[in-house]
């Protein structure tokens, strides 16, 4: 599975707006200068996501079926991926430009981002959209363009091919 990084935003602190970016490091804790690898975050640090990351074909849909334009990051996400399906990153290690990341779980909206981003349906159009969160297991930089690729897949779905593979034999 091979995808591209789309956009980039970080925060410098909670509820501060997002900032569009060509490049950002990806280090220990997050990425450089993001409210979660500073400890500012709205959640912090009891609900801390290193880097977050959502579909622009998601941000799209929303677009289309609820009229409410993300393309200022208003999805408070890091990283929005091209053509990649982040529920299948979950688990498993992937390279994002020069940077590895591991996908921990998924990121679901909440009352906050509808609040500061003062765009009401923001929350129920996020829903099962809302992307997934990482943590940084290698540094590096993270550019617009950047290709991310499956670098080690989740050992729960490497497991189920090869016993599939193997039952195949039979």
């Amino acid at each position: 599975m091979t995808g591209t990084v789309e956009s980039l935003f970080v925060a410098s602190e909670g509820s501060a707006p997002m900032e569009r970016v060509e490049s950002v490091e990806a280090v220990s804790g997050g990425l450089s200068g993001d409210r979660y690898q500073r400890g500012t975050g709205h959640y912090a640090p009891f609900d801390v996501c290193e880097v977050t990351l959502i579909e622009a074909e998601d941000v799209e849909a929303i677009r289309e079926e609820a009229g409410i334009d993300l393309g200022g990051g208003q999805h408070r996400r890091n990283v929005v991926t091209r053509g990649v399906d982040l529920e299948g990153l979950l688990g498993a290690a992937v390279s994002v430009g020069d940077a590895q990341v591991r996908g921990t779980r998924r990121r679901p909206p909440c009352a906050h981002v509808e609040r500061v981003a003062e765009e009401k349906g923001l929350a129920r159009a996020l829903r099962g959209r809302g992307g997934i969160c990482a943590d940084v297991g290698s540094p590096g930089e993270i550019r617009v363009g950047d290709p991310i690729e499956v670098v080690e897949a989740d050992p729960r779905t490497a497991g189920r091919a090869i016993a599939e593979r193997l039952r195949g034999r039979e």
